[in-house]
């Protein structure tokens, strides 16, 4: 993954109300959560962006909406680097399709056509298993018994990490998990979270995510290290000791291993 994945998206943005009175603030943070403030600040300037409301310097504004655009970066870095790694699998990659054109998935499509014909099936089964994850990776010519092409990896892309999406995704895998006939896609989360704790709530191992990469993990890493208080740095330890929070630079790899 080059610089510019993360200088693309990663920025100062304006703002009129924040935790630390700033002018200017990290489009990762949480405004009313100073460390989120302050670790995020410290990325930027890691990756050679400085703080505007400590220099005299003119920001160049991100992106308006980096969570569409982070699902596009992830999608472009893994469908470049992945056939290059293993050109002997015939990969597939997409962005927000049903997980029912898979073949663990395939025999969902049956059960979606049976209760679109009747509502009261629909409002008793509900269509919790119709998932389109951020980013999918696929696997055509598999030796299976069906022509269809495999899922071996759904990826859920949140710009930051908040109870409500921490729900989602635990939602969505674990259904995933629960309908599937096969093997189990790969099922992670990519992030520019700067809040440890926040990232230990959807890294921390409870069987619905396999793992959990940051897109600027050195960068927090150091951080953390300047800037964290004891619970933050405490969660850091935890996450990154334990394998559940990774390096975005390992993904590629860690899927064409796997």
């Amino acid at each position: 993954m080059g610089e510019s994945f993360r200088t693309e998206l990663l920025g100062w943005k304006p703002s009129k109300k924040n935790k630390l009175g700033w002018n200017w603030v990290p489009n990762s943070a949480d405004i009313d959560n100073a460390t989120s403030l302050r670790l995020a600040a410290h990325v930027l300037e890691r990756l050679g962006d400085p703080n505007p409301n400590m220099a005299n310097v003119e920001p160049v504004v991100p992106p308006a909406n980096p969570g569409g655009l982070l699902e596009v970066q992830v999608l472009a870095n893994l469908s470049t680097q992945m056939p290059a790694m293993d050109p002997r699998r015939d990969w597939e990659f997409a962005r927000g399709q049903s997980i029912v054109r898979y073949a663990q998935y395939q025999h969902l499509a049956g059960v979606d056509a049976a209760i679109a014909q009747d509502p009261n099936l629909r409002v008793t089964l509900g269509t919790d298993y119709l998932i389109k994850p951020d980013v999918l990776v696929g696997l055509r010519g598999t030796p299976t018994r069906t022509e269809h092409v495999w899922l071996h990896a759904a990826i859920a892309c949140k710009w930051t990490i908040r109870s409500d999406r921490v729900q989602n995704i635990r939602h969505e895998n674990s259904n995933m998990i629960r309908h599937r006939r096969g093997r189990l896609p790969h099922l992670v989360t990519v992030t520019a979270e700067p809040l440890p704790t926040r990232l230990a709530a959807i890294a921390r191992g409870t069987g619905e995510v396999d793992a959990t990469y940051h897109i600027a993990y050195d960068e927090l890493a150091d951080a953390v290290a300047a800037h964290g208080s004891s619970e933050q740095q405490s969660a850091w330890e935890e996450v990154t000791k334990q394998g559940r929070l990774l390096d975005f630079r390992n993904l590629a790899r860690s899927l064409v291993d796997w």
